[in-house]
């Protein structure tokens, strides 16, 4: 079943609101598409499935989930108090070529300059199938929230640039970390080393802590 792109922020927000309260096996059924038993080995699958239902189009690439509207999906896992249960992706860093990037340039902003988040019941002791769509809530960040994410962007890419990823922890940034992101230890990249010469590396991404996430729901839901 082929959806089209939404046309309108607001058409994106009704095909949102219409799911909301369904179960991730109702909304597979409707699109005649197989739930997992688990999540083991299908981790993306209910990002995926809702890219799927909404229209999304970018894929893969490196802008928002709808590019014609500005706006990135992100689903995410909470628990019975609304609470987020892990961190969230936002994207691959480039670990060469920074010289010169700016924030306002940066995959990292155009993603998060307008978020639809959409919370999913994430306690494990329920099967995918049964787990519910929560309410959809469209977020752009306020002044306050878009100076702490460009600090830590601007800190942790400077690390990077100037050799010291094998350095950076995920303590580091108040609100954005940066942590390895491959399938397994042996996936390398190149990086800028120490003395500025290309070395092998895992590849990194960008993720928003939990508590900044919690943060925002709790803002906008209580």
């Amino acid at each position: 079943m082929h959806i089209l792109p939404p046309e309108s922020i607001d058409q994106l927000l009704e095909r949102a609101y219409h799911i909301a309260g369904w179960q991730l096996g109702e909304l597979a059924d409707t699109l005649a598409l197989e739930t997992p038993q688990n999540f083991r080995r299908h981790k993306g699958w209910t990002g995926q499935l809702l890219e799927h239902w909404l229209g999304a189009s970018a894929g893969s690439r490196p802008e928002p989930d709808f590019p014609q509207l500005g706006v990135e999906l992100k689903t995410i896992p909470v628990d019975a108090q609304g609470a987020p249960l892990e961190s969230t992706y936002i994207c691959v860093c480039p670990l060469t070529g920074l010289r010169g990037l700016r924030w306002q340039d940066s995959v990292v902003f155009h993603k998060l300059s307008c978020v639809l988040w959409i919370p999913i019941q994430g306690d494990r002791a329920v099967p995918p199938a049964q787990r519910h769509i929560g309410m959809p809530l469209l977020w752009q960040p306020d002044p306050d929230e878009m100076a702490l994410l460009q600090r830590d962007w601007e800190e942790l890419t400077e690390q990077v640039a100037l050799g010291r990823v094998e350095q950076i922890t995920a303590h580091q940034g108040e609100v954005l970390q940066l942590r390895p992101k491959a399938a397994n230890r042996q996936v390398l990249t190149d990086a800028i080393g120490p003395d500025g010469r290309t070395i092998q590396a895992q590849p990194r991404g960008f993720y928003l802590r939990s508590r900044f996430t919690h943060r925002i729901l709790q803002k906008h839901f209580l």
